[in-house]
């Protein structure tokens, strides 16, 4: 065994420059795949992370048009309804519109829909009781080095205050953080007290932009949705409500179908690799005919021609796809530190590398087939006459 792993290195390696440039090749196409699914995983983040006894009650032409804050209590009655948060989206900007976050105004009990969020007694009454109060999660204050006590001011790109000021200032009472690893992108947002957006705002006091709703049974959210939704039939302000999930890819939806541009051009990445890698072995395996036939008449069989061209293929592949991998995983992490931003790990999960693995096993076997299946049906006597 040691002796096939040797010759394997050395074909591999007999013309270095070819090896390093489809090496690098293969390198720079995992790299690419192991970015774009990345992004791929932080797009659809929220969606993946939904709880499935959240629903989300919005207006049912768009989510722009609101709805009445008292329709809040309609909603609370429906059976099978724990509790009703209402929320409104403000956009407002940090010191910089580079600084992008989410950040909304939210009723008091909206906290309690989120049971994943870790608050103390203390940060939850002091939102409650703190008219300009905000809360922000871990993340989000780790990057602009936030922490309890300070004032923060947002400027308001949708919502200027009642006394003609674009500046909202907030008191930060509360930093939440998740200990589900795959929650973390919800650590990059700030809430702030609804009743105080809602008196100074200068338009549309009295009216929320969603509800969100706890339920007792996720088994009957189909049920409840329609309930609720049967409420306001008819009326100017008719609602259309949907699971957390539904909800988050709807929204995620309105920027296109981010997987299938993804993966469109990761399949053109990937055709191109087959090309690239057969190429390379069905040179190696023209080169070394004359080699191959010696090696069968010196009593190696065809099963173990096949399976040296086959492992030297595969041996490619590994080899640009681990350290695509391992470039990948870095990248990643030196973006997130970069922009401030939560991207999901790549190294992190047995099975992401399982799936890599595999991956890169297949298309060895498959690139390197058509050479091995030659020399698996070489004849002696034709590759030594140079047939």
């Amino acid at each position: 065994m040691r002796q096939f792993l040797k010759l394997i290195v050395r074909n591999a390696l007999r013309h270095k420059l070819r090896t390093g440039l489809t090496v690098l090749g293969l390198l720079i196409a995992v790299l690419s795949f192991g970015l774009l699914q990345t992004v791929v995983g932080a797009w659809y983040a929220g969606a993946n992370a939904a709880a499935p006894d959240r629903l989300v009650t919005r207006n049912a032409i768009s989510l722009v048009f609101p709805m009445p804050l008292h329709y809040r209590e309609k909603v609370r009655a429906v059976p099978g309804v724990k509790r009703v948060g209402a929320a409104n989206w403000f956009g407002g900007i940090y010191q910089d519109p580079k600084n992008f976050f989410p950040n909304e105004a939210v009723a008091a009990n909206f906290l309690d829909a989120y049971p994943e969020w870790k608050f103390s007694p203390a940060e939850r009454a002091a939102f409650r009781n703190t008219r300009t109060g905000a809360v922000v999660g871990a993340a989000l204050a780790q990057q602009f080095h936030w922490k309890v006590g300070d004032r923060i001011p947002l400027e308001a790109t949708i919502f200027p205050q009642k006394n003609g000021s674009n500046t909202w200032m907030l008191d930060l009472v509360g930093i939440f953080h998740v200990t589900d690893p795959k929650l973390k992108a919800q650590e990059k947002v700030l809430l702030f007290n609804w009743d105080y957006f809602d008196e100074a705002r200068a338009f549309g006091g009295g009216n929320v932009g969603w509800y969100v709703v706890r339920i007792a049974d996720a088994g009957a959210a189909d049920r409840v949705a329609q309930a609720i939704d049967a409420l306001s039939a008819n009326s100017d302000h008719e609602t259309k409500t949907q699971s957390e999930r539904a909800f988050q890819l709807a929204f995620v939806s309105q920027f296109g179908d981010i997987g299938l541009i993804v993966g469109a051009i990761m399949a053109a990445v990937f055709f191109t690799l087959i090309l690239l890698t057969g190429n390379t072995m069905a040179q190696a395996v023209r080169e070394r005919v004359p080699e191959l036939a010696i090696l069968k008449t010196i009593g190696f069989t065809s099963g173990s021609v096949l399976g040296l061209v086959l492992a030297e293929s595969v041996l490619l592949l590994v080899l640009g796809g681990v350290l695509g991998v391992v470039l990948a995983a870095l990248v990643a992490k030196g973006l997130a530190a970069t922009l401030g931003i939560i991207l999901p790990p790549i190294l992190s999960s047995i099975a992401v590398w399982a799936r890599s693995l595999g991956l890169m096993l297949l298309i060895g076997a498959l690139v390197g087939a058509l050479p091995a299946y030659r020399g698996l049906r070489l004849r002696v006597v034709d590759a030594l006459a140079g047939r």
